[in-house]
């Protein structure tokens, strides 16, 4: 398995930022090379099934998950219940589970901590290179959440 966490404070309040993070769509404005759809009729919560498509023609390949946990944050103050959301890949590429944490802190800011565990196919490339595959998924995560922060934190004003 390649696991990693990834956290970035932002300079807006948790459910603003609940929101943005949780409108599966817009994941592709700040991942590259991503396009993210919806493919159930249910927008939000337990159930719903999205693909982000990631990468440039024949080096493209789907991504889908299904959402299995839901929690909106309780609110926007410090010491409010944190948000989570975790979803399940059920890939052909990747496969495993991801979630993300909206933790309210002090002055209308929040931490997001966005986690993962997964496996690439083939099972032998993550096993051999699970090391290098974390890092890269801290160093892209940690890019696509600097970027949703930039944009919620813009949006807010």
């Amino acid at each position: 398995m390649a696991r990693f966490t990834v956290t970035q404070q932002v300079g807006a309040p948790a459910t603003s930022v609940w929101a943005a993070m949780v409108d599966w769509r817009r994941h592709g404005d700040w991942a590259p090379l991503t396009e993210v759809r919806v493919t159930t009729s249910l927008p939000d919560g337990v159930g719903v099934e999205f693909v982000a498509r990631t990468g440039i023609g024949w080096l493209a390949f789907d991504d889908p998950m299904t959402v299995e946990l839901w929690r909106p944050p309780g609110g926007d103050a410090q010491g409010d219940e944190p948000g989570r959301c975790e979803v399940v890949k059920r890939g052909r590429v990747v496969r495993g589970r991801a979630g993300f944490s909206v933790v309210p802190l002090h002055s209308g800011r929040c931490r997001v901590d966005w986690d993962e565990d997964v496996t690439v196919t083939p099972h032998r490339v993550t096993s051999f290179a699970g090391p290098l595959l974390s890092l890269a998924g801290r160093i892209g995560f940690g890019a696509t959440l600097r970027a949703m922060a930039r944009d919620v934190e813009r949006r807010s004003r």
